[in-house]
């Protein structure tokens, strides 16, 4: 992680789906490695004004990726059985944009 602390979206193209959905489409790159990744996107939430009169909108983005296609391979065996950390990793978003 100290080689690597951050992870990064860069989005390329935004696809409508419908009124209130769309995808989101863009560069994700952990641990140094990058990907194509589609977000499903949820809003954008009706404008509204905040405590301090700032008007803000809202989305919420997900997506699903496998962790080892960027190079995280790290496990450990349960004393149980099984694994501690499994392939599929679901990433979501909550943004708020204000506008200025």
């Amino acid at each position: 992680m100290e080689k690597f602390p951050t992870l990064s979206f860069k989005s390329t193209r935004i696809i409508p789906k419908n009124q209130d959905e769309r995808a989101v489409e863009g560069e994700l790159t952990i641990h140094g490695v990058t990907h194509t990744v589609r977000f499903d996107v949820e809003g954008p939430t009706p404008p509204a004004k905040d405590p301090w009169g700032n008007t803000r909108i809202g989305v919420s983005a997900t997506t699903k990726i496998n962790r080892k296609d960027y190079g995280l391979t790290w496990n450990t065996a349960l004393e149980t059985g099984g694994i501690l950390v499994g392939e599929e990793v679901t990433i979501t978003l909550d943004l708020q944009f204000v506008k200025s």
